[in-house]
């Protein structure tokens, strides 16, 4: 691992990008390394826009990525990979669920949804390493779309060395315990979802 990786994780608020966030923070932890986190809600309680920091590294200074040096985009909504995509760093990786939620600009129908074509191309232009996640289908498959998130979760840790041991006991430890066995199952199909 370099000396610090960065992750992004964005959404709209009711995604539960805060708690993927703090448990990318604690995974970072229970690895063996530093690991500092910062949030910006918005306004996440009306599904606006809410982005979450993640670093992790021998000596992490500040909890927040420069735009451009992002490692890894986690965008749990399809829009929002094209509207962080500055923030990656060129050649970073990208993870998106395929989960469309309308801004209010859509809705009240002085903008237009672009399509995934779209959204795909803004992204291509600066990495080529784009994954798309059936996050929100499997989550519903398994009885309930907020496991979305760890869908993803499951989706990011293949892309890193932390054993996937680790990611379930800080997932455990950070979820109510009558939810332990779903978040876990959610994981674990994150992962198949891109191997």
């Amino acid at each position: 691992m370099q000396d610090t990786t960065n992750f992004l994780f964005v959404g709209v608020g009711g995604q539960g990008i805060l708690t993927a966030s703090d448990i990318a923070a604690g995974v970072g932890l229970e690895g063996g390394y530093q690991a500092k986190k910062s949030e910006v809600h918005g306004f996440s309680q009306r599904g606006g826009v809410v982005e979450s920091h993640v670093r992790w590294g021998e000596d992490v200074g500040s909890p927040t990525a420069e735009k451009g040096t992002v490692d890894f985009l986690i965008a749990v909504e399809v829009m929002e990979s094209a509207r962080w995509i500055d923030w990656l760093r060129p050649g970073g990786v990208v993870l998106i669920n395929r989960q469309r939620i309308a801004p209010m600009t859509v809705t009240a129908g002085d903008a237009v949804y672009p399509s995934d074509e779209e959204i795909l191309e803004a992204v291509k232009a600066r990495t080529e390493d784009v994954s798309w996640v059936e996050g929100l289908a499997i989550a519903r498959e398994l009885g309930d779309a907020r496991m979305t998130n760890t869908v993803m979760l499951g989706a990011l840790s293949t892309r890193l060395e932390v054993e996937p041991e680790i990611w379930l006991r800080v997932i455990e430890g950070r979820v109510p315990p009558r939810y332990v066995e779903m978040n876990r199952r959610a994981f674990e199909e994150g992962r198949r979802a891109v191997s």
